[in-house]
């Protein structure tokens, strides 16, 4: 059966379909504020490291090397608990992943949710 993982940007409308709503971004997202931002938790600790992100700057074609570097880096201690907490929600529930990245499908969130997807 697959998983219900969603992927949204935080800027978009929740929505009641959304089920658990999770930043997995490290930093907070320009011009949201935490009240308006409908989160059930924000797992920094998933994230990609700061400078493995900037190192990937959103760029399409690295995207495949950033997807293997982020996969080490969540084998982590820090990353493997926020990971596990990740499947603990998937597991019961829909969740909808939310990032600030503006293109999703080549963002940490869309590597989590394949993850969650396969693996939980």
């Amino acid at each position: 059966m697959a998983r219900q993982v969603l992927l949204h940007r935080i800027y978009d409308d929740p929505s009641s379909d959304d089920g658990v709503r999770v930043l997995v971004d490290r930093v907070w997202p320009r011009g949201v504020r935490k009240g308006a931002a409908h989160l059930d938790e924000w797992l920094k600790d998933v994230a990609p490291s700061t400078p493995l992100r900037r190192w990937y700057g959103h760029q399409p074609e690295r995207f495949p090397e950033f997807r293997r570097r982020y996969l080490a880096e969540l084998a982590g201690p820090q990353p493997a608990a926020a990971m596990h907490r990740l499947r603990d929600l998937v597991r019961s529930n829909r969740v909808t992943l939310l990032t600030a990245t503006r293109d999703i499908d080549h963002s940490q969130a869309a590597v989590l949710a394949e993850q969650l997807r396969d693996t939980t």
